[in-house]
């Protein structure tokens, strides 16, 4: 099983779709509830965020095993939210 990085920011009502989405999902798939997850919020831990500064620019952004598998953009639906998280959620388990 392969470690999920979140990278956001706190009041982003992109980032609280990406949570609620894993939360639903979490709840959903029993296997997804044993994924590890590290939470970086990207203004007070700017030293763990500078690791992946080159890697995006939109929060929340979300990474397996270092690898970026999503960034959100702006306007994205909280459907397109959770597909996206889903698929990293997949990519994780395999």
């Amino acid at each position: 099983m392969k470690k999920i990085t979140v990278l956001y920011m706190d009041g982003c009502p992109y980032c609280r779709n990406a949570a609620r989405a894993m939360d639903e999902l979490e709840k959903a798939y029993s296997a997804y509830e044993a994924v590890p997850v590290e939470w970086i919020e990207e203004t007070r831990e700017g030293e763990k965020a500078q690791a992946f500064a080159k890697e995006y620019y939109y929060v929340p952004s979300m990474f397996v095993d270092g690898a970026k598998l999503y960034e959100a953009k702006p306007g994205e639906s909280y459907e397109e939210c959770k597909r996206c998280v889903e698929a990293v959620f997949q990519a994780a388990v395999d």
